[in-house]
């Protein structure tokens, strides 16, 4: 939302990271197990798709998905880590002139959420669901590995 998106849908096979989303301001929610993604983005867009689709899970599946998602002239922005390969369609993707980009997370960002996380326009705390000491490592990473079943956003460790 600090890029004033007309409105900003979210994709998941899991509900309660779709609850989140929700309550972090996604407009729409998409459970793509049950629900048409592409068809929902279509009627939104007026057939047109997204002018962004944001793949941050790392898996080929929803990869592919961003490509159908995205729109003429639009951008995929990969930031999901993948273990494994993925398709790339360009007999479709060339005749729309989509741009893909790729990178992980990096820190030119950090000095801006930092600050708005200070002035708190970002209440970064309510993405953390669980807490740990650091002798409960293996449980956090347990329950950060099925995040689907446990609801898990982010994971804190603290001595």
């Amino acid at each position: 939302k600090l890029f004033s998106p007309g409105s900003v849908v979210a994709i998941d096979l899991a509900d309660a990271r779709l609850e989140a989303a929700k309550r972090f301001g996604a407009d729409v929610t998409i459970n793509s197990g049950h629900q048409d993604a592409v068809a929902i983005v279509q009627a939104l867009t007026d057939g047109l798709g997204a002018d962004v689709a944001i793949e941050a899970v790392g898996v080929p599946e929803s990869f592919e998905l961003c490509t159908e998602l995205v729109r003429p002239g639009g951008h995929v922005a990969n930031i999901g880590v993948h273990g494994q390969p993925a398709t790339l369609h360009l007999e479709s993707l060339w005749i729309r002139n989509v741009t893909i980009t790729t990178g992980l997370v990096d820190t030119y960002s950090t000095p801006t959420l930092l600050r708005l996380v200070t002035a708190r326009q970002i209440e970064a705390a309510q993405f953390v669901t669980h807490r740990f000491n650091l002798q409960q490592m293996n449980e956090a990473y347990d329950v950060f590995a099925r995040a689907a079943d446990t609801g898990a956003l982010k994971v804190v460790l603290s001595r």
